[in-house]
């Protein structure tokens, strides 16, 4: 697997509901750091006024943006499988991308991705059937915008058949198994910045990453994905953005030509 120069930094934004804001996280400080934002759109997370301010700071800061779709789960922030079928799958994820898009449009931005949020985005990487109808979804809504999953996946899978671009994601604050999966977790952990910027390094260098239940294997990525609400989650961008700087690994948008510096 070859070395990586340039690689796309994301986060996922605006996970707050009214009032309510889940951790301490610091999305304009956030926002600066990356080149593609997850912006919550309304279900597990996220309410007009939120999603506007999110999407301004987004442009505002030359940022990608993306729809970041959940299940109907503000009380478990989308992190509780919902049982639908695949229709009622697909129709929430559509209105979701179609309010964001709006707020897109209306600061003359463009939408570049959607990204399933949590137990939706883990549903659908083991789902054949809601996979499919996702991607068909999306090749009919929006056949230009990126579908960002796990490589190991239905989803990525699905994609790639039905010809929707497709962005594989690494999850800088998450453990692996060793099918290359993610370990699902509904609280995330402490990190320390130090080890996760060397992991990410090493993937974005090696193409590797230790899982917690065995010997390295591969993984392969197009982009870096770092949870706002991980505990220190501006300590962790720094520091990846530091080492990535220090192997001569640019940050960019998969959508854009050309490189945000890592500086």
């Amino acid at each position: 697997m070859s070395r990586k120069t340039t690689i796309d930094l994301g986060c996922d934004m605006g996970e707050g509901f009214g009032n309510w804001q889940l951790g301490a996280t610091d999305d304009a400080k956030l926002m600066t750091m990356i080149s593609s934002a997850h912006i919550a759109a309304g279900f597990h997370a996220g309410d007009p006024n939120l999603i506007d301010q999110s999407v301004r700071l987004a442009t505002a800061n030359n940022v990608a943006i993306g729809a970041h779709p959940g299940f109907r789960d503000l009380q478990g922030f989308g992190r509780r499988r919902i049982v639908q079928s695949t229709e009622e799958m697909v129709n929430d994820i559509i209105y979701q991308v179609g309010a964001l898009r709006e707020f897109v449009g209306l600061h003359a931005g463009t939408l570049q991705h959607v990204k399933p949020h949590g137990a939706l985005y883990m549903e659908l990487a083991a789902n054949e059937a809601a996979s499919i109808g996702f991607v068909k979804m999306m090749r009919r809504v929006a056949p230009d915008a990126f579908i960002y999953c796990m490589g190991a996946s239905e989803t990525y899978r699905i994609a790639k058949m039905l010809g929707q671009p497709v962005v594989r994601e690494f999850y800088a604050d998450r453990e692996y198994d060793t099918t290359g999966k993610i370990v699902f977790t509904r609280k995330p952990d402490d990190y320390n910045p130090k080890s996760v910027a060397e992991r990410v390094v090493h993937a974005c260098l090696e193409g590797k990453v230790k899982p917690v239940d065995g010997p390295e294997i591969e993984v392969g990525f197009e982009s870096i994905c770092v949870h706002s609400d991980t505990p220190g989650s501006v300590d962790l961008l720094v520091a990846i953005r530091e080492a990535l700087t220090a192997n001569g690994v640019a940050i960019a948008a998969p959508g854009k030509a050309g490189a945000r510096s890592a500086a």
